[in-house]
């Protein structure tokens, strides 16, 4: 018996997903292989995919619709199914994260999240080396999470960044160059507020490491702690207080939103050949 025979649909929405693609899949008659073919995907992955060993893409969602439901059950239930790229201790941050009606995030390595490339994103996962297939799987995940960005009504964001984040190439020079393009386009949005911490500023609140503060549109405001392992939300009015003021002293210490906007522009030149 096989790992998908063995599947109970119940215990998970990827369970359920790559049940009913298999199910649906065979009720009309196609092969594994000829799946894969149609979502231009190996058959090994397709494979793992239907034993919920792996995550679907999007693209294969579109796919299955087109063949097996026209109705969109697949690309309406990828969203919920992709969740399981994050760790299961920062699941509960993206859920709080898309409640949000602000968002204060600081950064002293990497681009936030929410503003990174696909290529951008793709090298920071790949740092630790781990198998390429999690990182597409991660990278899917991390782009998902944007379209909070998208609504009608999105949320105010807030980024404060140290200039080290501009000037640490992650990946290949264009992938540098298509990331700080992307800020740029952010800082210009009107529900985006961009500054940028120069080196020459010294010290700072933030020396620490990374947060996010969030407002929610309901329930207490709440605190992301990155880590090295994993992070850490806090809910305490204490640390909330204390990460809202430290925010408060990183925009003090950050230059003006226009002044920010030129260094991310002269970091850009200097990676111009």
């Amino acid at each position: 018996m096989s790992y998908a025979e063995e599947l109970n649909p119940t215990e998970s929405v990827l369970a359920f997903y790559a049940t009913e693609l298999r199910r649906r899949r065979e009720a009309a008659g196609m092969s594994q292989r000829a799946l894969a073919k149609e979502a231009l995907m190996a058959p090994s992955l397709l494979n793992k995919v239907e034993a919920a060993k792996r995550l679907p893409t999007m693209a294969l969602s579109e796919v299955a619709d087109g063949l097996f439901a026209p109705d969109g059950f697949f690309t309406r239930l990828w969203p919920l199914v992709i969740k399981y790229a994050y760790p299961t201790w920062f699941r509960p941050f993206v859920e709080l994260e898309a409640a949000a009606t602000e968002i204060r995030s600081f950064e002293v390595q990497v681009v936030p999240g929410l503003l990174q490339t696909a290529d951008y994103a793709r090298a920071v996962l790949s740092a630790r080396r781990p198998n390429p297939e999690a990182v597409e799987e991660q990278v899917a995940a991390r782009l998902d999470r944007q379209r909070i960005l998208d609504r009608s009504q999105p949320p105010e964001l807030w980024m404060v960044l140290d200039e080290n984040v501009l000037r640490r190439r992650m990946g290949r020079v264009d992938t540098m160059l298509g990331q700080l393009e992307r800020l740029l386009v952010a800082a210009e949005t009107p529900n985006i507020v961009l500054q940028v911490i120069p080196y020459d500023a010294g010290c700072h609140a933030g020396v620490s490491g990374p947060f996010a503060a969030l407002t929610l549109d309901e329930g207490p405001d709440v605190v992301y702690v990155d880590g090295f392992l994993q992070g850490q939300i806090l809910a305490e009015s204490d640390n909330v207080k204390a990460a809202k003021r430290a925010y408060d002293l990183l925009m003090t210490a950050a230059l003006s939103p226009s002044r920010s906007i030129d260094l991310v522009a002269d970091a850009l030149k200097e990676l111009r050949p």
